[in-house]
């Protein structure tokens, strides 16, 4: 079986020991039997789809493309949750590995409302405990991508509201969890303001 990864996935493929595999940022550009890649992208051949945007989302990744590997022969086992850990454990995070101070950060943000544009944000708004609302907010948080759209959207209203510009694929480190803390990093200081 050959699989086709795409670059931002290609990490989560390492982890669980696959060997062999192509990169290519469109997989159905290379030949291939199955393509791993996110799950907005769209493929013409089989594909395991991932969603990165949280630490849980990656920890759930990791354990979906080892099973997937695993029962297909491609590993020579599968990952265990303690195998996550001590890949997560290897980097120092300050939102990942703290599950009480990560408690505490959901309890800071629970009676802020955010105004999300886009998807994949929405997932870390709501994992940092924000709440997510089209009137009544006090934050607009969006990808980089946007930005024009959004003051054009924006313009006019009320000038307390702050704006959170997170870094899109192409800004951010592939690496998944170097990804993810960015950008809760970012999320989470701009809610402070």
């Amino acid at each position: 079986m050959i699989i086709v990864t795409t670059p931002m996935c290609k990490q989560i493929v390492e982890w669980v020991g696959l060997n062999e595999f192509k990169v290519n940022k469109h997989p159905d550009k290379e030949e291939g039997d199955l393509a791993i890649l996110l799950s907005e992208s769209k493929v013409e051949m089989d594909s395991l789809t991932l969603k990165l945007n949280t630490f849980n989302q990656i920890k759930e990744s990791i354990l979906k493309v080892s099973k997937h590997c695993f029962a297909h022969d491609l590993t020579d086992k599968e990952i265990s949750n303690e195998d996550i850990d001590e890949i997560f454990s290897s980097y120092d995070l300050e939102f990942a590995n703290d599950e009480d101070a990560f408690e505490n950060l959901r309890k800071e943000n629970s009676n802020k409302v955010v105004k999300v544009y886009s998807e994949f944000l929405k997932d870390i708004v709501l994992d940092i405990g924000a709440k997510i609302g089209e009137d009544n907010y006090s934050f607009v948080v969006y990808p980089d991508y946007l930005k024009e759209k959004v003051y054009e959207n924006e313009c006019g209203e009320d000038s307390s509201i702050s704006f959170i510009e997170i870094p899109s694929h192409t800004k951010v480190s592939k690496d998944p969890i170097e990804r993810t803390e960015e950008r809760y990093s970012i999320l989470v200081n701009g809610l402070k303001e």
